[in-house]
């Protein structure tokens, strides 16, 4: 496969969390390295992940992840993005994202993040089995794009969402929804 070709799937697998990496950018006064780091090896590594276990999984899987790999993804991007709505419509002015649950950048939350923006990876890992693509090369390429969005995602929120922050929390809550509905909506032959 290309190193063209390889980049644009990159590009294209790594928007959505880019997305949420803005949006949870924006939740911080100023920039905090380490989560940005966390965020974007988090959303680098699963996006990583799920075209290995796509393309493991191959052609005997194909009918049942596809049955459902849509809903899976409507379902987590929904929830997590209703939250971030709920959460932007409840904050206080002097509030900081700390390590507590609600934060975008505790474990439990970036791991739902994670998973809900790389179930399309999942996809295209199923691609590349069917294709017999060899997986290596795009995988690093998937996961190195993906990292470097997301943490310039938290760089770019942080810089400016700290004018926004309860808008940009609620329009990252709203991306995600609409993230979800594209998917579904994609799936179920709408687009």
């Amino acid at each position: 496969m290309p190193l063209t070709e390889m980049l644009l799937i990159a590009i294209a697998l790594s928007l959505d969390a880019f997305a949420v990496a803005v949006a949870s950018g924006a939740t911080m006064t100023r920039l905090n390295v380490p989560h940005a780091l966390k965020m974007g090896l988090f959303f680098g590594g699963f996006q990583a992940l799920m075209p290995v276990l796509g393309w493991l999984a191959g052609r005997g899987m194909k009918e049942y992840i596809e049955a459902y790999d849509h809903w899976l993804a409507f379902g987590l991007l929904t929830a997590v993005g209703g939250k971030m709505i709920y959460e932007s419509l409840k904050i206080k002015e002097e509030e900081e994202c700390g390590g507590e649950r609600g934060c975008p950048f505790h474990t439990w939350t970036l791991t739902v993040l994670a998973v809900a923006t790389s179930i399309d990876a999942l996809a295209v890992g199923l691609t590349f089995s069917f294709l017999q693509v060899s997986i290596a090369a795009p995988v690093l390429v998937i996961g190195a794009v993906t990292f470097l969005m997301s943490v310039a995602g938290v760089r770019l929120g942080s810089a400016g969402g700290h004018f926004f922050e309860h808008r940009m929390e609620a329009a990252g809550g709203v991306i995600l929804i609409l993230i979800g509905f594209k998917i579904l909506f994609s799936h179920l032959g709408f687009f």
